[in-house]
Formats: structure tokens, sequence, C-alpha cells
């Protein structure tokens, strides 16, 4: 079986890697386990039990029921895949004596008109899954495409894109893989991995000391779990630098100016690391990437994406 690496989190000295499974990505992190071939079987089962009800209706009545075709899945568009193992369980879901052959894999850019995946067997069987298939892969897809699109915006530097936890609910793990095959890296997967304490969690009315107590109490009783504080303006991330166990600061909504004087008042140390966060789009991300953070997030990766368009062409067998 090939390993793959997902990238979890990423910095310029060190890099921690969880591996995966070309048949199932595996997460595993602390007391948690969980594979995204496990989530990806549940979510295909619910899919599929939403889509089908008590019977394919149109399938049963105007299809005949021994004709066999083959369906060429193919883009209608330029992009990157994503959920091509996805699409294939679905239709073996379906139907185990269908033959999908898969010639293109996620990760991979792709014109329209290439021929993804190939699927002969019962039309009835392939039009039933027709659907729940491409709603997968179209949607993944998706994802891994505007991921491309912003990693190559920032390729000319040395800062990583990640993605949030602004994601389907549900589907935050097959969307963070996407995120993974489309050239990024991903953030935290949940509220277990990483401590980032936002303004919201601030309730110490700027007391550092009360923060670097909390520190040390979550490295004590969590050790191999990070720290990442928000800071909303020079003031924050001058007061930040001077706690230990801090891993990294998020910038959030601050100006590129803003910015590269952070990066300016860590001075030669490599931590903490910054993130730059808030108020960037695919234009501005460039100039934000070159004022030397270490990170870029951004939340329209999963939770605006448009799909990325691929469709089923049929043959029969008369």
């Amino acid at each position: 079986m090939v390993l793959r690496c997902l990238i979890i989190r990423t910095s310029r000295k060190n890099v921690d890697f969880k591996l995966y499974k070309e048949a199932g990505l595996a997460y595993s992190i602390g007391m948690c386990s969980t594979k995204v071939s496990d989530n990806m079987d549940a979510l295909i089962k619910l899919a599929l039990e939403e889509d089908f009800g008590d019977g394919d209706v149109t399938s049963t009545y105007f299809v005949p029921e021994g004709l066999q075709a083959r369906a060429l899945m193919r883009p209608r568009t330029r992009g990157v895949l994503s959920g091509v193992k996805v699409a294939e369980s679905v239709f073996k879901a379906v139907d185990p004596t269908l033959r999908v052959e898969v010639y293109l894999h996620d990760g991979e850019e792709v014109s329209p008109d290439a021929i993804v995946m190939m699927i002969e067997g019962s039309a009835r069987s392939i039009l039933g899954a027709e659907r729940t298939a491409l709603n997968f892969i179209q949607r993944l897809s998706g994802v891994a495409t505007m991921t491309n699109k912003y990693v190559k915006a920032i390729s000319h530097t040395g800062c990583k894109l990640l993605d949030t936890r602004k994601t389907t609910p549900g589907y935050r793990l097959l969307e963070k893989a996407a995120v993974v095959h489309g050239g990024g890296n991903n953030h935290r997967l949940g509220l277990y991995d990483r401590a980032m304490v936002k303004d919201n969690h601030l309730m110490t009315d700027g007391n550092t000391q009360h923060l670097q107590e909390c520190i040390n109490k979550l490295k004590s009783d969590k050790p191999g779990v990070e720290v990442e504080l928000e800071a909303d303006n020079l003031t924050q991330v001058e007061a930040f630098l001077q706690l230990k166990g801090v891993d990294y600061i998020l910038l959030d909504n601050m100006s590129c100016e803003d910015m590269r004087k952070a990066v300016e008042m860590r001075g030669d140390s490599p931590k903490p690391y910054f993130e730059a966060s808030g108020g960037l789009t695919l234009a501005t991300a460039p100039a934000a990437a070159e004022t030397g953070v270490d990170f870029i997030s951004f939340g329209c990766l999963t939770h605006s994406v448009p799909s990325m368009d691929l469709g089923l062409d049929f043959t029969v067998e008369r």
C-alpha cells in the first residue's frame, strides 16, 4: 500500500506530518484517531439513502432491467481533482458488480474532456449512482481547484497557504484532504489539536500574566498541543511576543505595513510563527505573503467555493 503525506501543520523549521493511505486518509492525534475512509463510507451511505429513498422510480420504470451501459466521467472545465476515490466508492456501494477503471487521480490537474474514470455495467445502477458520485467529486474538486489558485498566487514567497475550520458539517476530513490535493496545508482539524485564543476567548482584560498561567497549564497537561493567539494590533503583538510557549500569532485584519512590522518585531527568532488572516482575497494574497508572514489562512477555500463541473457521458449496449 502506497503511503502519502497529508500536511497538518507546516513551519519553516519543523514539518508535522500525518500519514494517510491511498485507500483512506488516517488522522491520529492524541487519543483521537479517525480515518477519512470511515467518514467517507458514512457520508456515502447517508447521501445514497436520502437520494434513493424507497427506490429509483425513473430507472425502474423507464430503463430496461438488463440494459448494460458504459459511462465516461469527464471534466467540463480546467481544474484539480479531489474526491476521485469517493466517487468510485459511490458506484461500488450502489452495485458491487460495476466495473470502475480510474485513469486520473486526486491532485492531478485536468482539462476539459479528459477521462477521469470509466464505469461499466447495469445502466440502472450507473444512473442511480450518478448524481451522488458527481456531487462528491464536484464539491471536493472545487475545493482543490480554488486552493490551487491561491497556492500559485503566493508561490513566489516562502509563505504557506492554510485552510480553516469553516467546512461543510460532516465533510471536514474530505474537504481538508481536498485542500492538500490542491497544494495547500491544513490548519488545526478541530478544537482538540490546537488552542487558538481569539478575542472572544480573552476574558482577561489584557492581563498577560493570567494568559501566561493558562499557557503554562495547557503545556503541562497537553504538551503536544500548540498555542495560537489572535492579535488585532501591534500593541498586542508586542505583548504576546513576551510570553513563553506561544507557537503562533494570528495577525487579524492587519495592513501589509503592520504585518511587516510584526515580523520585524520578532527579530531573528524563528518563533512564534505569524499567520495572516481576515480581509484578504486572491488579489491581495501575494502582497500579504510578501510581508514575511509564515502562513496565510482563507476560509473561502471551503466555505464558499464553487463546485467544479464534471459529468458522465453514456453509451448503451443494445
